[in-house]
């Protein structure tokens, strides 16, 4: 539903992406909403089935783990992951990408608080947000646009906000995001600049369910001898992201499995990659990447063995192969 205020917006939008884009996304959000009504649950997203949900929960309860995993939700972890780049501008040495991942935000037992707390103490250039903002994923979203407008108001980038969409959050939120201070990407570039020095941020849509992500339309958009980083919900697209020459890929869906094995064994992760790609850095051939852990949960608001995580990319020259 597209409220009042924004449908000149969500017009100027349409333009912006293409209306085969945007139609794609629309008629696919709209028949994953049938689907949902006809209570076909287990064939859309696992975490959505009732019995799946119901086990999970009564399991936690029964061994006594619950209290602590929904503790654990704002235990945030800082990362620090440092990514050399041969060709990267001598200006952007040292230029610190804060990374945020599936908040999910309305699901946050406390809206967002403790994640405003963790980030007030943090130094950085860019703040990029790679899908998911929303807890649900169908039905309204007021209240998730409400929670990431306080949530940006405290982020303090000078180099801005940038973010994608996630299989959980719809198009038509896309103004409503944009007006809370955050440049959306949807198969598109940004370039940072620093003098005569330049780095680009190319953004996809979702390629998890929605598969709306153009990576050769995104790429088209940006100089093939700058340094590109490339900003996917999910691990999904590795591969092709290599052999188009990105230096940098980061995302995010996994949660890192949210909940655990002992030793952060993920379970369910939802994501269609080798294991090896499913949660923090990782190298594909000459292309460095990271997926995030997340810093929201879906389902449930709770995670055991896997800490939600805040990421930190610093670029840094590498000595020329």
């Amino acid at each position: 539903m597209i409220h009042h205020h924004d449908q000149e917006a969500f017009a100027k939008l349409v333009d912006r992406i293409g209306s085969d884009h945007a139609g794609q996304r629309m008629e696919m959000q709209a028949h994953y909403s049938a689907l949902l009504l006809k209570g076909y649950h287990l064939h859309i997203h696992m975490e959505e089935f009732p019995a799946i949900a119901w086990l999970i929960k009564t399991l936690l309860k029964t061994t006594g783990l619950w209290p602590l995993a929904v503790k654990n939700t704002s235990q945030y972890r800082i990362v620090e992951h440092t990514v050399p780049i041969p060709h990267l501008p001598e200006s952007f040495d040292g230029f610190r990408i804060l990374h945020l991942s599936d908040l999910h935000i309305e699901g946050m037992i406390d809206k967002g608080q403790a994640l405003q707390t963790a980030l007030s103490s943090l130094q950085y250039d860019l703040c990029v947000m790679t899908g998911d903002f929303r807890f649900l994923t169908y039905g309204h979203y007021d209240k998730t646009l409400t929670l990431m407008e306080s949530l940006v108001s405290t982020i303090q980038a000078p180099y801005g906000i940038t973010g994608i969409l996630g299989n959980h959050d719809w198009l038509e939120m896309v103004p409503g995001l944009e007006r809370c201070g955050i440049r959306m990407l949807l198969n598109e570039a940004q370039s940072l600049e620093k003098g005569s020095d330049a780095i680009w941020l190319l953004g996809l849509d979702d390629v998890h369910y929605y598969e709306t992500g153009d990576l050769d339309k995104a790429i088209r958009l940006a100089p093939t001898d700058a340094v590109r980083i490339l900003l996917v919900h999910s691990p999904e697209i590795i591969p092709e992201a290599s052999t188009a020459g990105m230096d940098l890929y980061l995302c995010g869906h996994s949660h890192g499995g949210q909940i655990c094995l002992p030793g952060s064994k993920p379970i369910i992760t939802h994501c269609r990659c080798p294991r090896a790609y499913k949660a923090g850095p990782w190298e594909y051939q000459s292309m460095r990447g990271y997926t995030s852990r997340g810093v929201g949960t879906s389902l449930f608001p709770i995670r055991l063995f896997c800490f939600p995580e805040i990421i930190i990319h610093t670029l840094t020259r590498a000595p020329k192969p």
